[in-house]
């Protein structure tokens, strides 16, 4: 295995421990460092793990992504977007669906009650069933809220990162319309960035866009989707570099990320682009 001096930059994160990874679209590991073994919590990265359940739920046919969810008016793809109009963490409506983008943890757990309900198997049953188990990432498991209650490891999360970049339990033009901008124009807060006009989304992904400040690199490309934790912690996924970086770490996020995690990630792509 090649490995990417640019990924020993974690050492000199604050934090206590922290492990990274890249893989590239062709499945290849590009390099790793740190306890890649060690079962970090996810916060919410654990949301492009729900979304890709829901979106195997549709594909098996349990679920319609326009059938309704949620608050009244919304469906399955306003909540995998953040457009259903609830609230962060409560559940109450704060606008009508499809007019904002409000990043909601409970329109996540909606859609977990929601697939539960169709398919007749808990949901952190199904994610197994339908994502984790087929992938075999064995040492992950959804221990609460769909929206942030997932653990995992950064070996875990190469073999999910390589599996988006190259779907085999889902159709490719699925997951194209996973990383693709669902209700464009929609501003709203990106937590932790503040307010964003466009606050671009997918289904279940955030998308890069022209997002600025951001938690990836200056020369990531605009296609760049992914997620970032409140746990500290990270997946990005970039079509252009043809590769996907995974970071966990044991501090929560706060400034420490926001001055690390872009330098770190323009590291790695300019290491990337000369090989």
């Amino acid at each position: 295995m090649s490995n990417l001096s640019s990924l020993a930059s974690i050492e000199n994160w604050p934090v206590p421990t922290a492990a990274a990874a890249v893989v590239r679209a062709d499945g290849t590991l590009a390099g790793s460092h740190g306890p890649t073994g060690q079962r970090f919590p996810l916060a919410s990265v654990t949301k492009p793990l729900a979304a890709y359940a829901v979106l195997v739920a549709y594909e098996e046919g349990a679920i319609d992504l326009d059938e309704p969810a949620g608050p009244e008016g919304a469906t399955v793809r306003h909540l995998l977007a953040h457009t259903s109009g609830l609230a962060f963490d409560e559940n109450r409506v704060m606008a009508a669906p499809g007019t904002r983008r409000i990043y909601s943890n409970t329109g996540f757990e909606a859609l977990g009650d929601h697939v539960a309900k169709a398919t007749d198997i808990p949901f952190a049953e199904y994610l197994h069933q339908a994502v984790l188990e087929p992938l075999g990432m064995t040492s992950t498991t959804l221990d609460g809220s769909p929206a942030k209650d997932g653990v995992s490891t950064v070996d875990d999360l190469v073999r999910f990162a390589a599996e988006v970049q190259a779907p085999r339990l889902l159709d490719a033009r699925t997951v194209l319309d996973a990383m693709t901008v669902t209700y464009p124009g929609l501003a709203g807060i990106l937590p932790g960035y503040g307010r964003q006009q466009p606050n671009d989304w997918g289904l279940g992904f955030e998308i890069r866009d022209s997002k600025s400040p951001h938690w990836t690199g200056a020369t990531s490309s605009p296609r760049t989707f992914g997620h970032f934790g409140q746990a500290g912690t990270f997946l990005w996924i970039d079509p252009e570099a043809a590769a996907a970086c995974v970071a966990l770490s044991d501090r929560p996020f706060g400034p420490w990320a926001v001055e690390a995690w872009p330098p770190f990630t323009d590291a790695v792509l300019a290491e990337l682009r000369a090989r």
